[in-house]
Order: structure tokens, then sequence, then C-alpha cells
């Protein structure tokens, strides 16, 4: 990539209101790592510190989801969850007056279809009935296809200030592209 292609990327990020991107490989490590660098950007500006907290809670929830479920991935699928290096993006930015955090990345193509209705649902839902359904997973065991509690989409659906956005790109070989988007 020469200097002006990526001077374009970089201009075409900024447009975009991009306060923070990563694309590749992504570990916990390296969440942790990036985590810390937007604490430190949040404190910078003179955003609210529950808004800080929410735009930080919902990138680790979105960073976690790459890591644990993307199918593009470095490690054995049965690794422990602190030695998985999944393949993906993540992206904060800043939108009008709002922060949103988004990421992408690569599912397999059967698991569309039943993750588009748990999105479908919790959009559905009113702040009071996320909280009450959020209770009710919170007693019931993990589902077995969950590596966390089957918690992390709920608890993005529950910081966001309106229903997440998201979407399916199919790209071949029996996968997809998903992207996620919570405002904030």
């Amino acid at each position: 990539m020469l200097a002006s292609d990526l001077k374009t990327f970089q201009d075409a990020s900024r447009r975009q209101g991009v306060i923070l991107s990563f694309g590749g490989d992504l570990s916990e490590n390296l969440l942790h790592a990036l985590g810390e660098v937007l604490k430190l950007r949040m404190r910078q500006g003179t955003t609210d510190a529950n808004v800080a907290k929410r735009v930080f809670s919902i990138f680790v929830e979105q960073a976690q989801n790459v890591i644990r479920y993307s199918a593009d991935r470095l490690s054995p699928a049965d690794a422990p969850l602190d030695g998985r290096v999944s393949a993906g993006m993540i992206v904060v930015g800043v939108e009008g007056e709002r922060f949103f955090v988004a990421c992408g990345n690569e599912v397999p193509q059967a698991e569309v279809a039943g993750l588009r209705s748990r999105l479908d649902h919790l959009a559905g839902l009113s702040g009071e009935e996320l909280r009450l359904f959020y209770r009710e997973k919170l007693r019931q065991p993990a589902e077995e296809t969950s590596l966390g509690g089957s918690l992390g989409l709920i608890e993005i659906a529950r910081r966001a200030s309106e229903p997440v956005a998201y979407g399916f790109e199919d790209v071949g070989g029996g996968r997809s592209f998903f992207c996620l988007k919570a405002f904030i």
C-alpha cells in the first residue's frame, strides 16, 4: 500500500468520524491494549463519564464477539478464550452528536438466520423489556453454542441509545460478513 492509498483511507476514516479502528487478527491481549487507548481518548475529550462507560462497555462486548465467534480464526475453535485469535474489525467514532461502535467479522452462513432472529427480537424490545430479558437470561444456563453467558448482544442492546443496526453480506464459501453498529 502506497502512502497515497493509506492517506486516502485515513481521510475517509476521519470524514466518517472514526476515532479508533482496528482490522485484522484480534485477541484478548490486543483487546485490552485497544481498550486502554479508547479510555485515554475518551478522557481527553469532554465526554460525559456515563457515555464513556457505555461506549467502552459496548466496545468490549463487540470485540469479544469478534474474538469468540469469527469464522476466520487462527486458533482452533476449542482454544481457551484467552488464547483465541480471530479476524475481524472494530471501529469507534462520532456521528453527529453521538458515538458509535461497529464491528464486523465473517460468520458461517448457517448461523445467519438465527443471529438475525435474535437481533430482530432485541430490536423490538423496550428498555424495560431488555432489562427483564437480561435478568431472565442471567437465571438460565448459557446456550450450548455460547462461549460466554449468552448475554453479549443483550448487553449491547441495553447500553445502546437505539436499536442496533446490523447487516450480512454473503462472501462465498459458506460464510457471510456480519456487521453490527450501536449508537450511544
